[in-house]
C-alpha cells in the first residue's frame, strides 16, 4: 500500500482493512475451484497434470490464494482482538488460534458471566477452566452496541475466510496425486496438499530445508501453566499415518526423518522427474524399514567361551617398554608391609583399635614409624638427573675434601697460594677475566 493510502486507513472499519473477499481474483479463482470440485467430486485422478494446462495454472493459483488467506485470517484476527480487549483482555493470551478465537467471542458476546456459556464443543476443558477462572478477575466492561455489530461481522468473516480455504485445500487435496505424486506416496494427499499449500507451491515446497518442513503447519498451544519443554515442534507432519503407527518415544526421530524424505520427494516432483510416484514408495518403504530397525531389540550379550585347560598362558613381548610398565604397577615395599600381618601381634590401624584401614607390619620394627625404606625407582631417573649425578660426583658438590691444600708447589715461584675451584673453571662473577677488579680496558689498534 502507498503511504497516501495508509494515511487514509480507517481501522475502525473492517472493510477498509480486509479486502480480500472483494477482489476479482478471489471471486474468479473461488468460483473455479467449486466448479472442478463439482466435477470430480470423487477425486478421481485421470493422467497428468501438466504446467502448460490451465488446471495446473489453477492449482498453483490455488496454492497462493491459500496462502493470502492465511494473511487475511490474521489480519481480522488482529481486528477482533484489538476491540474485544475491552471486554476480555486475557482472552488473547489464552486462545491462541484465530478461528477458535473468533468462534469463541463469537460464542461469548456480552456475556458478563462466561460460566453460563457452553464452550465445550469449541475448546478442550482445561482451557475453558482457565477462561472461567480469569473471567471472574477481568477489568474488562460490556461493549457498545455498534462495537459489538462490528466484532460479529469480523468473527463471520473469518470463518467465511477459513471455509473458503478448506475449500481450496480440498480441490489441491484431490489433485495432488498428479503434481506432486511422491510427496503423496509418502505423507499422503491430505498432508501433502496443506504442505503444498503452506508453502506456497510445489517449487517453493522443493527449495525449503527439511526443518522448516518439519514444522510447517505448526501450532502455538496453551499448556495451561504446565512446562513446554515435552512440546513437540512438529506441524502437519505429525498427521501422516507414519507418525501415528510409530511409538511416541520415537515420534521425533521419524518426524525429522520424514520430514527429510518429503523434501526429497518434493524435488523430484518441482523438476517432474518421477511422474509415476516410484521414487515416493522407495522412499516410505525406507522409512518404514528404518523406523522397524529403531523398534528390534538389542542383540543378545554372547557368552565368553572358557579358555583352553591345560593351555600355557600367552607369551608377551618383552622389552623396555614392558619393564617400564612393570615397574610403573609393581607393589611396592611399603603396600608388601600393609599386606602381611604377624603372628601373635595386633596391627596398627588408621582408627586405632582395630577400626579403619590396617597397616600390617609397617611399625613393627619398634620404630612406631609407618616408613619403609625407599629404593629410588628406576623411572624417576630420568636423563638429567643421572646427568646433574654425575656432574656432582666429579666436581665433589658443594663440600670440599680435607685433604685439598690451598698451596701449591710450583718450580719456579716456590710455594704459592691458589684457589682450588678455579681450576676446575668454578670461578665466580668477581673472579672471572671479563668481571676482574684488576682488569682494564684493552685499546685495539684501527688497521
Amino acid at each position: 500500500m502507498d503511504m497516501a493510502d495508509l494515511e487514509t486507513l480507517n481501522y475502525d472499519d473492517l472493510d477498509t482493512v480486509s479486502k480480500l473477499q472483494k477482489s476479482q481474483r478471489y471471486i474468479d479463482i473461488m468460483q473455479k475451484v467449486e466448479e472442478a470440485l463439482g466435477k470430480d467430486s470423487d477425486g478421481a485422478e485421470k493422467g497428468t497434470v501438466l504446467e502448460d494446462d490451465p488446471e495446473y495454472k489453477l492449482i498453483v493459483d490455488c496454492n497462493q490464494l491459500s496462502v493470502d488467506i492465511e494473511n487475511e485470517i490474521a489480519i481480522v484476527h488482529s481486528f477482533i482482538r484489538d476491540k474485544y480487549k475491552l471486554k476480555f483482555q486475557e482472552l488473547e493470551s489464552l486462545v491462541h488460534h484465530p478461528i477458535d478465537y473468533a468462534r469463541v467471542v463469537k460464542k461469548i458476546g456480552n456475556e458478563t458471566d462466561i460460566t453460563l456459556v457452553d464452550l465445550g464443543d469449541l475448546l478442550p476443558s482445561a482451557i475453558i477452566m482457565g477462561i472461567s477462572v480469569t473471567s471472574l478477575t477481568t477489568k474488562g466492561s460490556p461493549l457498545p452496541e455498534d462495537v459489538l455489530q462490528k466484532v460479529l461481522g469480523a468473527c463471520d468473516r473469518a470463518l467465511d475466510l477459513d471455509s473458503a480455504r478448506k475449500k481450496v485445500l480440498d480441490f489441491v487435496e484431490s489433485k495432488m496425486g498428479s503434481i506432486a505424486p511422491n510427496l503423496s506416496a509418502i505423507v499422503g494427499s491430505a498432508v501433502a496438499a496443506k504442505l503444498v499449500g503452506t508453502a506456497g507451491g510445489v517449487s517453493a515446497l522443493a527449495k525449503m530445508p527439511a526443518c522448516n518442513v518439519q514444522v510447517l503447519g505448526h501450532k502455538r498451544k496453551n499448556l495451561a501453566g504446565f512446562s513446554s519443554t515435552s512440546q513437540s515442534r512438529v506441524g502437519y507432519i505429525e498427521q501422516t499415518e507414519i507418525l501415528q503407527s510409530t511409538p511416541p518415544g520415537l515420534r521425533a526421530r521419524a518426524s525429522r526423518l520424514v520430514a527429510a524424505k518429503s523434501t526429497l520427494a518434493a524435488r523430484v516432483d518441482a523438476t517432474r522427474g518421477d511422474m509415476s510416484g516410484i521414487n515416493g514408495k522407495a522412499l516410505r518403504e525406507e522409512i518404514r524399514k528404518k523406523i522397524e530397525k529403531w523398534q528390534e531389540p538389542p542383540p543378545a550379550r554372547q557368552p565368553k567361551p572358557l579358555p583352553v585347560p591345560d593351555s600355557e598362558p600367552k607369551k608377551r613381548r618383552g622389552g623396555r617398554r614392558l619393564r617400564k610398565m612393570k615397574e610403573r604397577y609393581a607393589v611396592t615395599d611399603m603396600r608388601k608391609m600393609a599386606n602381611r600381618m604377624r603372628f601373635g601381634t595386633p596391627e596398627e590401624s588408621s582408627l586405632g583399635d582395630g577400626l579403619g584401614e590396617g597397616y600390617g607390619m609397617l611399625g613393627q620394627a619398634g620404630s612406631n614409624r609407618l616408613r619403609v625404606s625407599s629404593v629410588p625407582s628406576k623411572l624417576k631417573l630420568n636423563a638429567k638427573v643421572a646427568k646433574k649425578l654425575k656432574e656432582r660426583q666429579y666436581t665433589g658438590g658443594a663440600t670440599t675434601s680435607g685433604l685439598t691444600s690451598s698451596l701449591a708447589f710450583t718450580p719456579v715461584q716456590g710455594i704459592e697460594l691458589c684457589n682450588p675451584q678455579q681450576a676446575l673453571g668454578l670461578g665466580s662473577g668477581t673472579q672471572s677475566t671479563y668481571f676482574s677488579e684488576s682488569g682494564t680496558f684493552s685499546k685495539l689498534k684501527k688497521i
